[in-house]
């Protein structure tokens, strides 16, 4: 078997949540790709992840980080999923695409408002086709504790897709940032991963604590 880890291109990758996935896997030696609207912010924000991971990163602009990468993370907007699936379709072929995008509605993003497709990831698996394997993940961990390397990610995640070794692989990827994940099944369970993310912002605005997550509880099986 190979040890050598696969490269990752993170489309959206300037925002908080792709920053700090970009910057665990720099540090735990992952070839990453910071991809954007413009190669300048790509590389703009690659070369403040490399600096802080000591790791180099590139970057790139979308639709040329995906084409480049072996697995392709989407951290964008709702508002922006469609049109940036449309850029990066051809070079997700044949791939995997993690996708930990949320549909959050402004200005109500503490109620849930799942797409007519039933999620964003099941919505961007149909709009990409067969060849793409599409798993999502990571929909409900905090940005801010990703680059805080001191912090404990309570929050575990929940990794849904309809092919078991995709998943797998996604699995490994959150274990090497350091966190727990789960095989939560097929790309449909995608929704409920995506509608706890606005429960867990309101937990967040309106009880006693922050940082609110999911762990998954229960007896080891003999």
């Amino acid at each position: 078997m190979s040890d050598i880890k696969p490269s990752i291109a993170i489309i959206g990758g300037t925002g908080d949540l792709g920053s700090g996935l970009a910057l665990r896997w720099a540090k735990a030696g992952y070839r990453v790709i910071i991809g954007s609207r413009s190669k300048e912010n790509g590389e703009k924000a690659a070369k403040e992840t490399t600096a802080i991971s000591g790791s180099t990163v590139y970057g790139d602009e979308n639709a040329s980080a995906a084409a480049s990468a072996d697995i392709i993370v989407l951290t964008v907007p709702f508002s922006n999923h469609q049109s940036t699936l449309e850029t990066i379709k051809g070079g997700a072929q044949g791939k995997i695409l993690v996708d930990v995008t949320v549909p959050l509605v402004p200005p109500k993003v503490m109620r849930v408002q799942l797409p007519s497709a039933g999620s964003a990831a099941k919505a961007a698996q149909d709009f990409l086709g067969g060849e793409v394997r599409v798993v999502s993940a990571f929909q409900n961990i905090a940005a801010d504790l990703l680059k805080d390397f001191s912090a404990k990610i309570d929050c575990e995640v929940l990794v849904c897709g309809n092919n078991k070794d995709a998943r797998s692989q996604v699995v490994a990827l959150a274990e090497a940032a350091g966190m727990v994940a789960w095989h939560a099944g097929p790309i449909d369970n995608s929704a409920a991963a995506e509608a706890l993310t606005s429960l867990l912002i309101f937990i967040n605005k309106n009880g006693p604590v922050t940082h609110a997550g999911i762990q998954i509880t229960g007896d080891p099986k003999p």
